[in-house]
């Protein structure tokens, strides 16, 4: 089962949201952690793909 954090960052003039999502490989098996910084709006689209 893969885990998903959401972190909610603040700047000056943006609300950007960092996302991390482990992702497992298919060649060796392991997990991966992929990290994006993004706009709170495109989290879902972000964990949702593969």
């Amino acid at each position: 089962m893969a885990k998903k954090t959401v972190a909610t960052l603040q700047t000056a003039s943006k609300r950007l949201t960092k996302a991390i999502k482990m992702v497992k490989s298919p060649k060796t098996g392991a997990y991966t952690f992929v990290e994006s910084v993004m706009a709170p709006e495109l989290v879902d689209n972000f964990l949702t793909k593969k």
